[in-house]
């Protein structure tokens, strides 16, 4: 005897695939191993307001899926976050209240909390180029790094509040002291001083970087589905409950200083000078 209701579907990942296709590209393996990579029209990821909305949607449709079993999440080019995209931030000047909290608390901390709640299978981040929001692969379960690589917590330099989830990264991986020192310091960490620091999992060269974020998924996926998907909830209790102790306080501090600071609009942000230096001066010796 049939029952009289269905279960409602979730996208297909081929309709993902269409969906987020501006913001990611994504390719599913046989056995259910997913990469995702940022992108900006196939070049390095601009951070943009789309962006930022589109990662914690992405994470909680693909993470949800029943065919997929581990994702790998990865970006493009040679810059993390590094390049805003002032058009897509300029609605901060016009609608301030509105822009901040709509498009910064609420987009930002989905972004996060989407990642570690809704996502029922390993996560890999493979961190490639330089730039902030490492937080979107550094709170993957294992975290590889290219090893020309340069990350910081660039907030404070800026006269933002460090609030939206690379401080709670650094605090949670490196330990108070040394975190604290890297926020207010914009201390530029290469690969080597973030695998001593315990902020990633390897140092990878950089060209390798993807085929040993698919090694790793291999051994992953060599155990038993229910196993392994259990064991991700256990080993991401940590960051749950960095999450509830921690972001919605200082997400929402962070905003409120950005009213305070009112000189501060993301649209005027580009770090990349910031990190080219660093990169410069740490990977290729140059002054």
């Amino acid at each position: 005897m049939a029952t009289q209701t269905q279960f409602v579907g979730w996208p297909t990942f081929d309709e993902l695939k269409e969906m987020f296709k501006e913001h990611f590209i994504m390719e599913r393996r046989e056995d259910g191993v997913v990469l995702v990579r940022m992108h900006t029209k196939g070049e390095s990821q601009l951070w943009s307001m789309e962006l930022h909305d589109a990662i914690g949607k992405m994470w909680r449709l693909l993470g949800t899926d029943r065919e997929t079993e581990c994702i790998i999440f990865t970006g493009t080019g040679d810059n993390w976050i590094s390049v805003f995209e002032d058009e897509s931030w300029a609605p901060e000047r016009t609608d301030p209240a509105g822009t901040r909290y709509d498009h910064m608390f609420i987009d930002g901390r989905r972004m996060l909390i989407s990642m570690i709640q809704d996502v029922e299978v390993p996560t890999i981040g493979a961190l490639v180029g330089r730039g902030g929001h490492a937080e979107l692969a550094l709170m993957c379960d294992i975290c590889i790094m290219a090893e020309d690589s340069v990350i910081s917590d660039p907030h404070y330099v800026y006269g933002i509040v460090p609030g939206d989830g690379i401080h709670s990264c650094l605090l949670e991986l490196m330990g108070t002291r040394r975190a604290v020192y890297a926020m207010f310091m914009n201390e530029m960490m290469d690969a080597e001083t973030c695998l001593k620091y315990g902020l990633v999992s390897e140092v990878v060269p950089r060209e390798k970087l993807i085929d040993r974020a698919y090694e790793i998924a291999d051994v992953i996926m060599a155990q038993n589905r229910t196993i392994r998907r259990l064991t991700t909830q256990v080993v991401r209790r940590p960051w749950k409950q960095r999450i509830v102790d921690d972001l919605d306080m200082t997400f929402g501090t962070e905003m409120f200083g950005d009213f305070c600071n009112t000189k501060m609009y993301h649209s005027d942000l580009d770090s990349r000078d910031i990190y080219q230096a660093a990169y410069d001066e740490k990977v290729l010796g140059k002054k």
